[in-house]
């Protein structure tokens, strides 16, 4: 009943994080009905994305070819101020608020069973290597800025182990994020204030 070429971008676009079935439906058949040239313009956007790779000193995404990420490529923020956080929507979020002059560090999804994955003993080594040969050691300030939740706290406290040593002063975000609160929700005001309250 439904054309073969809706039920493939169903089949794929339900896959995405927040879509489902019934909106991968519902955006296929309202694309479907929009002209030639707005489908080729979202389809060239969509493309575009394979232009992208992982920068290799925080693991945001940068354009290939380019050897770092616009942030940790601007020799205008302190290096030396480093938060990490979870996902690519916190480091935008961190950002909006025009609060924060340092760099980041992309560590990945938290672990939900309390336990680090591979890939995040991976970055977090790959962390620890880059304070050792670029900062000489020794950080000026590591922010962890993860979501206050159960995964949260532990990741906290794991980074905070891993890192003993790496940096001045290692600190958490304060006031403003409510306990079991994403960080991507956040307003700008609110996670400005625990940028501003981290202890």
């Amino acid at each position: 009943m439904i054309p073969e070429s809706i039920q493939r971008f169903i089949e794929r676009f339900s896959r995405l994080p927040s879509i489902g079935p019934r909106l991968a439906t519902r955006l296929a058949f309202h694309l479907a009905g929009r002209d030639a040239v707005s489908i080729e313009e979202l389809a060239t956007s969509i493309r575009a994305l394979a232009a992208l790779e992982r920068c290799p000193r925080c693991f945001f995404f940068k354009q290939t070819g380019a050897p770092l990420c616009s942030i940790c490529a601007n020799p205008g923020r302190d290096h030396g101020t480093i938060a990490i956080v979870e996902k690519e929507t916190d480091l935008i979020s961190i950002e909006k608020t025009g609060r924060f002059k340092g760099t980041y560090f992309l560590l990945g999804e938290l672990p939900e069973r309390g336990i680090l994955t591979d890939t995040e003993r991976a970055r977090i080594a790959h962390l620890a290597r880059y304070i050792d040969t670029e900062l000489g050691g020794m950080a000026a300030e590591l922010i962890i800025a993860v979501s206050q939740n159960t995964f949260g706290d532990f990741t906290a406290e794991a980074l905070k182990q891993e890192l003993k040593g790496r940096a001045r002063t290692i600190t958490r975000l304060g006031r403003g994020i409510p306990t079991g609160g994403e960080i991507e929700f956040a307003d700008e005001e609110t996670l400005g204030s625990a940028l501003v309250g981290r202890n």
